[in-house]
């Protein structure tokens, strides 16, 4: 995916900002900011912005006081990190990690479990280094993070099965809010020094979910998760014909 690739979703519905008075606004950020507000996705290529997404990195993991976790200098076939901005600020950050020789960062603590997903047949990715910027207060943000995010590896890369290891106290969210389910139970993370579990996700249910609630954030009140928060499917059709074209100028880091 191209530096020059935005994607862009508002950090509240249309109908609600419609609703608080403009026609095509979006809610304020945050409270002392003044007008619309869209939030821009990207892959973290250049040196400014994979600093940027260190420095959010490294103040949400302290906040928990966990180990300081940080990017590698720079990106790779394998390893895409995308983030979220509101104008230049960095409000959000993923990376998805696609199993290759060098393996993936979970086999640390769940050797086993990788590998029997690997003798399934499964092409197995990790979404690892996530954080979002307490201030948006937006599911909006984690919820388009997440959805670019299974695009790159499902859809653009051919990925079977998300893995993500979570603190313990996390994983009754993740199993709500994505229908995540544990595979490994709970273990020493080396990497922060904190427990870990691990969960993990086919990307076919994924696709199912955004195809009945994605871009539906009328639905949100019933259906709790973040799918409603995600795409529509005619959105990320949109997304994933800019991301391949990006592709085929040579310009993009996604391969």
């Amino acid at each position: 995916m191209a530096t020059d690739t935005l994607i862009e979703a508002p950090l509240q519905s249309r109908r609600a900002a419609a609703d608080a008075g403009g026609e095509s606004s979006f809610a304020p950020l945050r409270k002392n900011l003044d007008g619309g507000r869209v939030f821009r996705i990207r892959s973290a290529d250049s040196y400014v912005q994979r600093q940027a997404a260190n420095e959010l990195l490294q103040d949400r993991y302290a906040w928990r006081g966990y180990h300081a976790v940080s990017l590698p200098a720079d990106q790779t076939s394998n390893r895409i990190t995308l983030s979220a901005f509101d104008d230049a600020t960095t409000i959000g950050t993923i990376t998805v990690a696609l199993d290759g020789p060098e393996g993936l960062s979970a086999e640390d603590a769940f050797p086993a479990e990788i590998g029997a997903l690997r003798r399934e047949g499964l092409r197995v990715c990790e979404f690892t280094k996530l954080a979002i910027d307490p201030d948006t207060g937006s599911k909006r943000v984690l919820a388009a993070l997440f959805h670019v995010a299974y695009m790159v590896a499902h859809k653009i890369r051919g990925y079977d099965v998300l893995v993500m290891e979570v603190n313990p106290r996390h994983v009754r969210y993740y199993q709500r809010m994505l229908g995540a389910r544990v595979i490994g139970e709970q273990r020493l993370n080396r990497f922060v020094n904190a427990p870990a579990v691990l969960l993990s996700m086919p990307f076919d249910y994924v696709a199912e979910q955004i195809a009945e609630f994605g871009g539906r954030d009328d639905l949100a009140a019933e259906e709790r998760s973040l799918y409603p928060f995600g795409f529509s499917q005619r959105e990320e059709q949109g997304i994933l014909g800019r991301l391949m074209a990006a592709q085929q100028t040579g310009s993009a880091s996604v391969n």
